[in-house]
């Protein structure tokens, strides 16, 4: 039988995920544990790249675990941990800077883009943190990132560093591949069907939290912005409705179709009201259980700690190999 192969995630602790996070990804993040060995990092060092209070990063990043947890990420079957609590992460990251060209840093979008933003926050991390990435991804021996189009270029920095470094020193990484998932639900804000439904929406109507009040849902859904026509159809000349039809359909395994035909000839106010009862019940689940984990803090720190010793076992082994290649006296303690 063919080994397992490596999948290699991460997503910054920042604020709530959403339920486009959840429809969108987290759902195929779920169903990859069965086929593959999943490496999900929370990368609380890449979050230091704009300002944390530390309280709200520590807050944050241990919301997003159980979040996590709750959506259905299994600590038997992945591999779940925070990125700083495996030290070989920045110690690789120093060594792939060293093999790193500025002109390589300066061309990634997201730099430019952030450097725009933040002028008075123009840190070094922020210039560097693709290197970090790629120390993330190459540790595990990773054979497969799943990646969206804003992470490609990190990616191909990950991919020629990992050619880079076994053309000088013999092989030692593995090159990685994108993972282009199943298409997830694409979920579009509620407010302004055209865009994707984001927690940074600055309009708090627009998306709707993962484990937010059920009451705050169902009048979200209500308000959701549809059209004159009156008519449920799948269509993209009804945006709203289209979106809305999609999370009914995702969340209570019923097709479009069917949808279609249990509200011909009904208005949208019942279909809204149906459409905030199926969110509301379809999250409930999760809500529960994330309110559970946050309760039983004990049994948080047990995942993140097992999960940071099966990953520093990995990554201490990849490290090894590096730091000889590379030429350093072996540490003997």
């Amino acid at each position: 039988m063919d080994e397992k192969k490596i999948i290699f995630s991460g997503a910054q602790p920042s604020g709530k995920l959403t339920l486009g996070n959840y429809l969108g990804a987290l759902k195929n993040w779920v169903a990859l544990q069965e086929d593959y060995h999943c490496y999900y990092c929370i990368v609380d060092l890449h979050a230091i790249t704009v300002p944390q209070e530390a309280k709200n990063l520590r807050k944050n990043s241990l919301e997003a675990l159980a979040q996590y947890i709750a959506c259905g990420l299994d600590p038997q079957k992945s591999t779940i941990f925070i990125q700083s609590h495996v030290s070989a992460h920045t110690e690789l990251s120093w060594v792939l800077s060293s093999m790193t060209y500025m002109g390589e840093l300066n061309r990634m979008t997201q730099f430019k883009e952030k450097s725009q933003k933040s002028e008075a926050n123009l840190n070094a991390a922020l210039f560097t943190y693709p290197v970090l990435m790629a120390a993330d991804i190459l540790l595990y021996q990773t054979d497969l990132v799943p990646v969206g189009e804003d992470q490609k270029q990190h990616l191909e920095l990950a991919r020629n560093l990992a050619q880079r470094f076994n053309n000088r020193y013999s092989d030692t990484f593995k090159v990685p591949e994108p993972y282009i998932p199943k298409v997830g639900a694409r979920i579009m804000s509620l407010q302004e069907p055209s865009k994707k439904m984001s927690k940074s929406d600055e309009n708090v109507n627009g998306y709707i939290g993962l484990v937010e009040d059920s009451d705050s849902i169902a009048r979200k859904v209500k308000r959701c912005v549809t059209d004159s026509l009156g008519i449920v159809k799948y269509s993209d000349e009804q945006p709203g409705i289209k979106n809305l039809i999609n999370i009914y359909s995702k969340l209570s395994g019923k097709s479009v179709a069917e949808i279609e035909n249990m509200y011909e000839g009904k208005g949208y106010g019942t279909f809204k009201n149906d459409a905030a009862e199926v969110v509301v019940e379809g999250l409930r689940p999760i809500k529960e259980k994330y309110e559970a984990l946050l309760s039983n803090k004990d049994y948080l720190e047990t995942i993140y700690a097992t999960g940071a010793e099966k990953a520093e076992n990995v990554a201490r082994k990849t490290l090894r190999k590096v730091y000889k290649k590379v030429g350093f006296i072996p540490r003997k303690f």
